[in-house]
């Protein structure tokens, strides 16, 4: 009980890793306790800069399907109806975003609906290689802007779309995601949906594959790697001091009342020691609700991971994912495909 009242007292000044900061992105408040359950929210609302399998690990009695971590992290609209931006077909937008530790992986900007948690158009700004442990950070990771495309008519009401920043670090099995709410009034020339140009980011394009199903998101993918000639000192490193701390943990991601922790944020970057060989890029496959797909543009490859056949995982623990090599099998509820890399069982 000790060692937990301390982990406690300590998470959130190790937990967070990166979120959007201007435009003002989602926030904590009462609906989204309401949902996610206090536990969550407290986290959440502590610290909202940690990635969301570290929230999975909170889930306790009183969360519902209705908070859907996998959407803005579970951060909900009703508590942010006072930040809605209202944007025009064409506007450029400068987006700030506050990177506190890195983790290598990939990251893109996104216009997502909200009720379908699908990606809408193609990607305004992606990255190929995101918030890298192994060389400098690109000045544009921190500081960019996007351009608002032509929607045709979509996301004319608050809370129909958000403006989405997702990262995800594969080595370390954790996603970030933050939200801005928007909404367009007026349009310009272009098809619907179409792909804006990204301003002042060399190291990101907007073409990239984002055919999104009804049920599904897809992530969009540069061919671009980051650049490094304009690469700024990354600053909040503290991650990279655990780097020899991962290879004692396991792959299952223990309940919340087993542990009382926060998830282990702070112990991410050495997760790569601990993957076996993966798939070469991610099939597109449907998952309920508004549960997320993600497309690559690598060539598709058959070889699965492995998992082990021992013991069973609790109920919202990992039971399977990119990378995941523990076991597939659920003590109670179903093993459910959040994405790609990560699945619980609910």
């Amino acid at each position: 009980m000790k060692y937990a009242i301390v982990f406690a007292a300590v998470a959130p000044l190790v937990a967070g890793h990166g979120a959007l900061t201007s435009p003002t992105p989602r926030k904590a408040g009462s609906a989204l306790a309401s949902v996610c359950g206090e536990q969550i929210f407290n986290n959440m609302n502590s610290d909202s800069y940690g990635n969301i399998q570290g929230e999975t690990q909170l889930i306790q009695s009183d969360f519902t399907a209705e908070c859907n971590l996998w959407l803005c992290k579970g951060f909900q609209f009703e508590d942010n109806k006072d930040n809605v931006q209202s944007y025009t077909a064409g506007q450029v937008v400068p987006m700030t975003f506050e990177l506190r530790a890195p983790h290598t992986g990939f990251a893109n900007v996104s216009i997502v609906d909200t009720a379908t948690n699908a990606v809408i158009g193609d990607a305004l700004a992606s990255w190929d290689v995101f918030a890298s442990n192994s060389q400098a950070t690109s000045a544009n990771e921190s500081s960019y802007s996007v351009t608002i495309p032509d929607l045709g008519g979509k996301c004319a009401t608050a809370g129909e779309c958000v403006i989405q920043h997702f990262w995800h670090s594969e080595s370390a099995g954790q996603t970030y995601e933050s939200c801005v709410d928007f909404t367009v009034g007026g349009s310009s020339s272009g098809g619907s949906g179409s792909s804006s140009t990204v301003v002042a980011a060399p190291s990101t394009t907007a073409a990239a594959t984002s055919a999104a199903a009804s049920t599904t998101q897809a992530t969009a993918i540069s061919s671009a790697p980051a650049a490094t000639t304009t690469a700024a000192t990354p600053t909040g490193t503290d991650d990279e001091d655990d780097d020899s701390c991962e290879a004692e943990e396991t792959s299952t991601a223990p309940s919340a009342e087993a542990t009382g922790e926060a998830g282990d944020d702070e112990d991410d970057s050495c997760d790569a020691e601990e993957t076996e060989p993966v798939t070469s890029a991610v099939p597109t496959t449907a998952v309920p609700t508004t549960l997320i797909t993600r497309t690559s543009s690598k060539p598709a490859s058959a070889t699965p991971t492995s998992g082990s056949s021992t013991g069973s995982v609790a109920l919202y623990g990992q039971c399977g994912g990119k990378g995941f090599t523990g076991s597939t099998t659920c003590a109670s509820g179903t093993c459910t495909v959040m994405n790609e890399y990560y699945s619980q069982c609910v």
